[in-house]
């Protein structure tokens, strides 16, 4: 407690002289310094953390006033300490008290102050700081000691692209592995997060939810506490607000990923379909008809012949017209490599758009050696996004590319076998980049920063493109597949596994309006009677109010 007048700090010393009479002449005779200077030169070391300084300006340099300023700063995760002296009483009797304001910045966020005081004493005429743990702060007695405990705010909302919640559980199975779930943070996840995360804090363990952890759970609110000696909280002296969390908006669009889990959701094998909007790259639907991979957006296949619009797109910016005459045979060979027609079909002469329409293999693979590169079907196929990483929010696999080291390879790649390997998110984005003229990188999140940028197909391509697909459906590989009118698209067969006889997975990619897409069939056979029938389905129910 201050004690008499209480003196300005910049004026002390005379105050000191002129306002103690007699007293005051007897005070400065017999003392070196004043209690403004000590409490000054104490304070000022206390902010620099120089324990060794302070104990030059204690009465008693045997206490344990060292621990108790560490322990401070550990129970607190002080990172910074600024302590201001604000007022001295006037000396009486040997002694006086100087009042002051520590600021504490502290680790968990934010910073925090409070008043305290320092009684000052006379010993071998040097006024000297007679240290207590009240010293350090008003509430400590020895016994007892400070900590901060945080309280997490509600943590903010993951919404569909119309508001709609999806992190609640019920928005279907597909919906929570991209979500993904909240969990106790372990100590190793806490010490990676960094401050204010401890372990138990509930942290984001998978998908959105381990991505945009921060952003979703704002910052605690620390509260200042005393804790006795057997551990149990005594009260708390201040809270630190802390900040909401800000919702996160996806792309997502219910009404489209529920017509997507129609199409597949009865089928005995493990199916994904992906469908994007072409205009904006924006993820519209991702759904998987088993849990566990996440196979429509990390999932590694080779895309069969749904990777000759790829192919046609490097021939098609090297000159070939849609109606320019080629030729189907049954088989053909290239660089050693015997290639045949899927179920060993053969065409003979038709033109380049038939071709694709009916799949050739047959006319793809030698127009591929004859006419590209292995470097320039490469380009052709980073065109569209392959061998570029995507960056959604979640994990996604890069679609994978090889420049091919042989004829034989080069032949194999132009109808998406070989090395290459492609998610349905990869594919559905091919095709849309057919339906809107220009590739977008895929996004989950509008407004993410991406590692890639938007790539406008050669001129003419995306029409002659859109022709070729159209051709797809109404008299080529897919005609049979109910699909609805406007729609546009590619079957695949990719074939997988070794030995004489190879099972397929069945392909197929299209768009019709705004809505771009991919299926894919593990083990599923033909892209045609099986890939295309799902599309279809996908496309009558999102026709279903």
């Amino acid at each position: 407690m201050l004690r008499g007048r209480t003196i300005a700090i910049t004026s002390a010393a005379v105050i000191l002289v002129a306002g103690a009479g007699a007293g005051g002449a007897y005070y400065l005779l017999r003392t070196r310094g004043t209690p403004q200077e000590t409490a000054q030169a104490f304070v000022q070391a206390w902010s620099r953390g120089d324990t060794a300084a302070m104990r030059s300006w204690l009465a008693d340099p045997s206490v344990p006033y060292a621990a108790a300023y560490e322990r401070l700063a550990k129970d607190l995760g002080v990172t910074a300490t600024e302590v201001r002296l604000t007022e001295v009483s006037e000396p009486h009797d040997d002694r006086a008290d100087a009042r002051y304001t520590a600021t504490l910045t502290l680790r968990d966020g934010g910073r925090w102050s409070y008043r305290g005081s320092l009684p000052l004493v006379v010993k071998d005429r040097h006024w000297k700081v007679d240290w207590s743990p009240r010293a350090v702060h008003p509430e400590l007695d020895g016994t007892n000691r400070l900590r901060v405990s945080t309280v997490w705010p509600e943590r903010a909302a993951i919404t569909d692209a119309s508001g709609r919640r999806i992190d609640r559980g019920d928005a279907g199975g597909s919906i929570q592995q991209i979500v993904g779930y909240v969990d106790k943070a372990t100590a190793k996840e806490a010490k990676r997060l960094g401050p204010p995360y401890r372990a138990g804090d509930p942290v984001g363990k998978a998908g959105l939810q381990a991505t945009f952890q921060e952003r979703l759970a704002g910052r605690p609110s620390l509260r200042i506490q005393v804790v006795g000696a057997d551990g149990k909280t005594a009260r708390t002296l201040d809270t630190i607000k802390g900040a909401p969390g800000k919702p996160l908006r996806t792309s997502l669009d219910l009404t489209v990923q529920q017509a997507a889990v129609k199409a597949v959701e009865k089928l005995d094998k493990p199916a994904s379909l992906v469908a994007i909007r072409p205009s904006t790259g924006e993820i519209l639907a991702v759904v998987n008809n088993r849990g566990g991979f996440n196979r429509a957006l990390d999932g590694a296949y080779p895309p069969g012949s749904t990777f000759k619009t790829i192919t046609a797109a490097a021939l098609l910016a090297e000159g070939l017209d849609p109606s320019a005459p080629v030729t189907c045979p049954k088989y053909v060979t290239v660089g050693g490599l015997k290639i045949r027609n899927s179920d060993h079909e053969a065409f003979g002469r038709v033109s380049f758009l038939e071709s694709y329409a009916h799949s050739c293999n047959t006319t793809f693979a030698p127009l591929a050696a004859e006419r590209l590169s292995a470097r320039k079907l490469r380009e052709a196929a980073e065109w569209f996004g392959f061998n570029q990483t995507l960056k959604i929010g979640v994990p996604a696999a890069k679609a994978s590319m090889p420049e091919a080291t042989s004829d034989a390879e080069l032949a194999a790649e132009s109808f998406g076998q070989a090395r290459i390997t492609a998610s349905p998110l990869v594919m559905a984005s091919v095709a849309a980049a057919v339906a809107d003229g220009t590739w977008r990188p895929p996004t989950l999140v509008p407004g993410r920063e991406q590692d890639v940028s938007p790539r406008r197909l050669p001129d003419g391509v995306a029409e002659q493109l859109r022709k070729m697909m159209t051709a797809v459906v109404t008299k080529g590989t897919a005609k049979n597949a109910g699909l609805p009118a406007g729609t546009a698209g590619k079957t695949g067969t990719a074939e997988y596994g070794t030995g004489p006889e190879l099972d397929s997975h069945a392909w197929f990619i299209g768009y019709r309006g705004d809505v771009a897409f991919a299926v894919v069939v593990e083990g599923g056979g033909g892209g045609g009677k099986v890939a295309a029938p799902v599309a279809a389905r996908f496309l009558r129910a999102l026709d279903t109010p």
